[in-house]
């Protein structure tokens, strides 16, 4: 693979419940076999509802609610927590979003991302006859380095993980624990051009080697074991 093309699709409307995420993106665009379809996890969230009610006047007032999506809170200071979801993930706030929503409501993590890009995925398919791959993506914090990027919650029709481990790199030597997150560097690829107050919550990869297609899952290949885990 040496060329990528990476473009955001606008002009999609506000979504609500039970909106049909697939439907609007083979309306809004035109996509052909091998692309790769990354959707924000705030449209997802909205059209599936998964959202709740918090008190507008209160700053404060999404707190109970990541509590309440909690599974475990690993740190606080202040105002920010850092917990892990009943997903696996380990995100600010259990992933709490007050940002792109109307005030009263904050939006939270879809219940299987992993099966939301599979229904867009399966929708895509019967309304636009291409075989795609869907990621599902969020903004995410980085431990030890500071800024966000977007990475991948959920996907479909691609691998999240490439395994190289016993490949050879470029002098011959044998690699042993190289496994690189593709669906994250796809996801922070179209967060470029999809921004964070554009309102373009979709855009499509082009060029992505075919070899990565395959069933895939981030909860089962990203997300680490609590086993392997140095740092809980």
């Amino acid at each position: 693979m040496s060329r990528l093309e990476v473009f955001g699709v606008g002009g999609l409307p506000e979504v609500g419940r039970g909106d049909d995420l697939a439907g609007l993106i083979a309306g809004a665009t035109d996509l052909r076999d091998g692309d790769v379809v990354v959707v924000t996890q705030k449209v997802v969230s909205k059209a599936e509802g998964a959202m709740a009610e918090v008190d507008p006047d209160d700053p404060r007032g999404h707190r109970q609610v990541v509590e309440d999506e909690s599974v475990r809170v690993l740190r606080r200071r202040g105002d920010l927590v850092i917990s892990e979801t009943r997903h696996g993930f380990v995100c600010a706030n259990a992933g709490v979003d007050l940002s792109n929503v109307e005030r009263g409501r904050a939006a939270l993590l879809p219940e299987d991302s992993d099966r939301s890009a599979r229904r867009i995925r399966d929708g895509l398919r019967a309304r636009a006859g291409v075989e795609v791959a869907v990621i599902v993506s969020d903004t995410f914090g980085r431990p030890w380095r500071r800024g966000v990027t977007d990475v991948a919650i959920g996907c479909a029709g691609i691998g999240a993980i490439l395994d190289l481990r016993g490949t050879a790199d470029a002098l011959g030597r044998e690699m042993q624990v190289t496994e690189v997150a593709v669906v994250d560097e796809l996801a922070a690829a179209a967060e470029l051009v999809m921004g964070k107050a554009d309102g373009v919550p979709v855009a499509v990869i082009r060029g992505v080697d075919r070899s990565w297609f395959r069933t895939g899952s981030v909860r089962d290949e990203v997300v680490r074991p609590p086993g392997e885990d140095l740092f809980r």
